[in-house]
């Protein structure tokens, strides 16, 4: 099998060279103070990129052990809550909320399409009992972006909570937590931050710190227990169980470069590279699966698979005859994902992907024009580099 040369998937991506060095900086003690310093550091600078003063949890943990942490600590069996489905995450996160023992409610759309904020408040007038609103910022798999600064600001008028899952939009799509009265917020660094996949850093109020303590069936004394951060490491000072060091070093590197091009900058250019590559998908004959443009997410460009062909056949051709790794659907279609996060939400990238993409399409016989896909995601690099 050939190495891959350019990683342009929908996460884990590609990391700089900064990233990697941190990433293998010594490993010491957790409890030596050079680290504790460090960990404090970091979590002050993830706060800074969620834009919000509540305390900020770095679980040792891939981004859905913090789901599952947030979902369990939050919900009360007989809660009614209202998961909001638009793609994969979404359904999934509403099987955790009813083995959990919600009184669960739904509002789904097709995976090609976003939750509408008018029908969150009208389930909200008509249900006021309703305790919690789940909602995916990105569905990563269908390349969609709901609209979570109008639901956060609908849930928080009513006093409902959030619970939003921003695994993959954070540094790459504009997000405030505390403008929009967000209230448990789970990110991934190993997505638009372009950090180590290992751990889950989450923003959480004070309303839902109240309502975990209050809930008996909130863990305690767990891996998935986010009381024991808060009476262990933000009480007494000291870790519930051994942090990884290296993680920690690796998040801090992506948080510093983040910040030091400035988040507003680094969402212009996730927009920048994702309107380069819709332009190009768009000219060489092909069309993007969100069902239009205004709802599709600049962090990933999800694109329909002609009829006839199958993604997984078209992204292994496309990795061992080009080197380039896409990623696929996970179950929301029969769709191609060329990913723009972190460093490869920059340059020709786009473009990379792209002529990956419509190569493997030209050599399984479809009728794609690579070259006019090409030109037109280059004139957009272009028209963006001039006018900056």
């Amino acid at each position: 099998m050939r190495e891959v040369d350019f990683t342009l998937s929908a996460g884990p991506t590609a990391a700089s060279a900064r990233t990697l060095a941190a990433l293998g900086s010594p490993i010491t003690y957790h409890y030596d103070p050079e680290f504790l310093d460090a960990f404090r550091r970091t979590e002050r600078k993830v706060a800074s990129i969620f834009r919000t003063e509540s305390s900020v949890v770095m679980m040792q943990g891939e981004a859905v052990l913090g789901l599952e942490a947030a979902a369990r600590g939050l919900v009360r069996p007989g809660d009614k809550v209202l998961n909001l489905v638009s793609g994969v995450f979404g359904k999934g996160m509403g099987m955790w909320l009813t083995d959990f023992g919600a009184d669960l409610h739904e509002i789904e759309v097709p995976y090609d399409d976003v939750i509408d904020p008018g029908d969150v408040e009208r389930f909200l007038e008509s249900n006021p009992d309703t305790t919690m609103v789940a909602v995916v910022h990105c569905e990563t798999p269908s390349g969609t972006a709901t609209d979570v600064a109008s639901i956060g600001r609908i849930a928080a008028a009513r006093g409902v909570l959030t619970l939003v899952d921003c695994v993959s939009s954070v540094g790459g799509m504009a997000f405030e937590v505390d403008e929009w009265g967000l209230d448990v917020c789970v990110l991934g660094p190993q997505k638009c931050l372009g950090g180590p996949p290992g751990m889950s850093l989450m923003s959480v109020s004070e309303r839902a710190w109240e309502v975990m303590e209050k809930n008996p069936q909130a863990p305690r004394g767990s891996f998935l227990s986010l009381l024991d951060w808060k009476r262990t490491w933000f009480g007494e000072g000291r870790f519930p169980f051994t942090p990884s060091v290296v993680d920690v070093h690796g998040v801090e590197s992506v948080c510093d470069q983040i910040l030091e091009e400035g988040v507003d900058a680094s969402i212009a250019r996730h927009a920048a590279a994702a309107s380069a590559c819709r332009a190009g998908v768009a000219a060489m004959g092909l069309r993007i699966w969100p069902r239009s443009e205004a709802i599709a997410a600049n962090c990933v460009t999800s694109i329909a698979v002609p009829d006839g062909l199958d993604h997984d056949r078209i992204r292994s051709h496309a990795r061992e005859r080009y080197g380039v790794m896409l990623s696929g659907g996970q179950g929301a279609g029969n769709l191609v994902r060329i990913g723009h996060m972190g460093p490869t939400a920059n340059g020709l990238h786009p473009v990379v992907g792209l002529l990956a993409l419509g190569r493997s399409l030209l050599d399984m016989g479809a009728h794609v024009d690579v070259g006019a896909g090409v030109e037109a995601a280059l004139a957009s690099i272009a028209a963006r580099s001039g006018a900056s």
